[in-house]
């Protein structure tokens, strides 16, 4: 990655993924370049798919969803089918707000959000478990959130590896 961005276009992704909402104005100038390159840089990162998409973080306690859990789902028989088929019933399922395909004895990790522990055992008995294509499930209770971010590290991109020296390419669109 590090031969596509320098530390620019870092500092740019940093900065809007912290504030998606900064105009290009307030961005070319924390960065130091005037807006006109520094709106280049940005649509040549979402050009890249670099930057996918800017979203509002909310926040799930006071709209009433802090109940959070980390299942561990195991699936009756891991086949690609059975893949394919659960992760369709996930489009259908909003308490599901990230899924993941796991190593180890489970096949799927899900991060659910619910209101309660009565809205998460509907959740658990009537979608979930109600399934045929699960065999197992796991459920871990949030107690608290230590750390969350959706910021990607984008600074580890930029670090020397220990085989290659970085390769930091030099942008046009200085002030």
């Amino acid at each position: 990655m590090s031969d596509l961005i320098d530390e620019l276009d870092a500092r740019i992704l940093d900065l809007i993924q912290e504030d998606a909402s900064l105009s290009v104005a307030d961005l070319a100038e924390r960065v130091g370049l005037s807006p006109s390159p520094c709106w280049r840089r940005i649509k040549r990162l979402e050009d890249l798919g670099v930057i996918k998409k800017r979203v509002t973080v909310l926040d799930a306690d006071k709209l009433g969803l802090g109940f959070e859990v980390y299942v561990s789902v195991k699936l009756s028989l891991p086949s690609r089918t059975n893949l394919e088929a659960f992760e369709a019933c996930l489009a259908n399922w909003p308490e599901v707000v990230a899924c993941a395909t796991v190593t180890g004895h489970e096949d799927y990790m899900l991060r659910v959000m619910t209101s309660d522990m009565h809205a998460y055992d509907d959740f658990l008995r009537d979608k979930l478990l109600a399934s045929d294509l699960v065999s197992g499930v796991e459920s871990r209770i949030v107690m608290r959130t230590v750390r969350s971010t959706t910021a990607v590290p984008i600074r580890l991109t930029l670090q020397p590896d220990a085989k290659d020296p970085p390769k930091l390419v030099a942008r046009e669109g200085g002030r």
